[in-house]
């Protein structure tokens, strides 16, 4: 019999979010394959779990990912986590998952938070139909990203990190125009949870003068064209 890959989505910030299942789940496989182990132990270590941890991330070689693939071969039960969140969703799990379904292993969705799914729901626009676009580019293709949003049918929905933040809300101050509502929403969960609303314009000056809180993790969410 083949192990079963268990795709785990774990808080994306406040720890009482995790679910009973996900917590069995990570409780009772063989091995944990995590983003980066540190994180996931301290999530581990809070609840009282003491399942194996192993790497896995965005450099991972293809002879890692063959081991573990080997291992639920084997009949052992691994269970995928990211820092933070659903894995898969903009994140390099989706190549086990692949091979994991290549490889003939079951793959079960333990499902939970999602900034995401939490950016859209309190963000006031439209949410039955929206596109997720990722991470903002980092140098090259940043104003054709935003360009591409700006034409978008669709609620967009993207991640952005403190370092680059700023460069950000530039581009979108410079292409997007008054009547499309921007929702930056900040440190989702967390003591420090910000909610900015308005245009990009309004979104520049809001964190021009509170420039204290470009920190922590953003989602961000446009709306459509009109």
């Amino acid at each position: 019999m083949k192990g079963i890959l268990y795709i785990v989505g774990t808080p994306i910030g406040n720890l009482g979010d995790i679910s009973d299942r996900a917590k069995d789940t990570l409780d009772d496989v063989h091995l944990i394959a995590c983003e980066d182990t540190r994180v996931t132990r301290k999530l581990l270590s809070h609840f009282d779990i003491h399942t194996k941890t192993e790497s896995y991330h965005g450099h991972s070689s293809d002879k890692k990912r063959g081991q573990i693939i080997e291992r639920l071969t084997d009949g052992e039960d691994v269970a995928l986590v990211s820092d933070a969140g659903t894995p898969a969703i903009s994140d390099p799990g989706m190549r086990l998952v692949e091979s994991a379904h290549l490889a003939g292993i079951q793959v079960v969705s333990v499902p939970g938070p999602s900034a995401v799914a939490a950016a859209v729901s309190i963000s006031g626009l439209r949410g039955n139909d929206f596109t997720f676009f990722g991470f903002v580019p980092r140098k090259k293709g940043r104003e054709s990203f935003f360009v591409e949003i700006l034409e978008s049918p669709r609620t967009a929905v993207f991640y952005e990190s403190p370092h680059r933040f700023e460069k950000s809300v530039d581009a979108m101050a410079d292409v997007l125009p008054d009547d499309r509502i921007v929702v930056v929403c900040r440190e989702l969960t967390k003591q420090f949870e910000t909610v900015v609303r308005g245009s990009a314009v309004f979104v520049k000056e809001y964190f021009t003068e509170h420039s204290d809180e470009i920190r922590g993790e953003f989602t961000i969410v446009v709306s459509q064209a009109l």
